[in-house]
């Protein structure tokens, strides 16, 4: 079990199939603010929540110069899916075999209903120009992420 990441810590490196048929690569963004954040599953309510929060606010962070990812376990063709139906515009890299979700340290112990299970705990980090990571969020509720993660994001 890797140890937790902490803010200051060097962002793990990962290359990841998205949407689209592209790749996500954070070395190749060295240099420019990198937004990842990590989430369940495409098209349940508070992933498609926080993807379109995060979508509408786009332009404001291209104006930082920020690259946002989401990042879930789910395959690349699901991505594809999910962003046509809520005509989102950021990409979406699939991570079914969990190197970036574990790397991150994302994939916890959750339970619903009293049932145990593992899944992505939804989480944001922000990544520095220097490839450092600036921000952490951990357990994230999605109403005013998107706002609170652009604030300091435009910080960097």
């Amino acid at each position: 079990m890797p140890k937790e990441l902490v803010e200051g810590d060097a962002a793990p490196d990962f290359e990841l199939p998205t949407d689209g048929g592209g790749r996500a690569h954070l070395s190749a963004l060295k240099g420019k603010p990198v937004v990842i954040y990590f989430y369940p599953k495409d098209d349940t309510s508070g992933c498609t929540a926080e993807a379109i929060a995060f979508n509408g606010l786009r332009a404001k962070f291209a104006a930082a110069g920020a690259t946002i990812i989401g990042v879930s376990p789910d395959s690349a063709a699901s991505h594809d899916k999910f962003k046509q139906k809520h005509d989102l515009k950021i990409a979406l890299a699939a991570d079914p075999e969990r190197s970036a979700i574990e790397a991150y340290g994302v994939w916890k112990e959750k339970s619903m209903y009293g049932r145990k299970y593992f899944g992505v705990e939804r989480s944001t980090f922000v990544i520095g120009r220097d490839g450092r990571i600036a921000r952490i969020w951990r357990k994230v509720k999605v109403p005013g992420h998107a706002e609170e993660v652009l604030a300091a994001t435009k910080t960097l």
